[in-house]
């Protein structure tokens, strides 16, 4: 296993679209933020916005670099053959998949962590200008708070269980136009779908099992009981789809001619 990752990990660094895709990761989701949060106003009646979630709204822009990122892990070995190498050195096709499974997320883990400090950093900075302030009975941000803390930390393990999600879905389809389609439709044509159920019932259980809406619960840091799922159990149904991707990912693998 040892060296399985050690050549994972060589692939992955010796060639430049991850390297570029990490870097946009940062940029955009930091970017993102930052633009939301000189956006955002205080009214003059008060102001009650859970800025954490508020400061972490790159975080939807962000999930869609890492699902192209974590696609192209895989099915860019598909597209040049390199597969069947990777398959002969290791013929045990789930300890391959594990040990891609393994070096993305530890590459997704350190660009999540610095694109969240920075969202928090930007929001930071820019939010007590715009009115949100102690004064007009806002709450300021603070990394030390502990709601602030699980919602960051919470970004980041979304943000990694996305990478997770996308790997297997793209070691299944293998297209990567096709997997990247499938992913972004998971998360982003769902909740749309969703809307359109009349039925409150319905509706909060859809709510409950999408993944970007559950996963994206533990961002809320006021508000708890209005939310279709807990921010733990939400962060638990995105981890289960992203086990299902992979354990199919993994089975199409050992069943699929490379």
């Amino acid at each position: 296993m040892k060296q399985t990752l050690h050549a994972e990990w060589t692939k992955l660094r010796t060639v430049t679209a991850p390297g570029r895709l990490l870097l946009a990761l940062v940029v955009l989701t930091v970017a993102v933020s930052a633009a939301t949060a000189a956006a955002a106003e205080c009214p003059s009646t008060g102001c009650h916005q859970d800025l954490a979630r508020l400061s972490l709204t790159g975080i939807h822009v962000g999930q869609t670099v890492v699902a192209v990122l974590a696609v192209l892990v895989i099915s860019g070995e598909y597209s040049t053959g390199m597969m069947r190498t990777t398959l002969m050195a290791t013929p045990r096709r789930s300890t391959a998949l594990a040990a891609k499974s393994v070096v993305l997320t530890g590459v997704v883990l350190v660009a999540g962590a610095v694109a969240v400090f920075g969202c928090l950093l930007a929001a930071g900075l820019i939010l007590p200008g715009n009115g949100f302030t102690t004064a007009q009975g806002q709450a300021m941000l603070s990394p030390a708070d502990g709601p602030t803390l699980r919602a960051a930390a919470g970004s980041v393990l979304y943000l990694v269980l996305i990478a997770l999600l996308a790997l297997g879905t793209a070691t299944a389809v293998r297209d990567p136009a096709a997997a990247v389609g499938v992913v972004l439709g998971l998360l982003f044509v769902l909740p749309i779908l969703t809307q359109l159920v009349t039925d409150p019932d319905w509706h909060r259980h859809l709510q409950q099992i999408a993944p970007m809406t559950a996963g994206l619960a533990m961002q809320s840091t006021t508000g708890a009981d209005s939310l279709p799922i807990g921010p733990w159990a939400g962060l638990g149904v995105l981890a289960g789809w992203a086990v299902a991707a992979l354990l199919g990912g993994g089975l199409v693998l050992r069943l699929r001619d490379a």
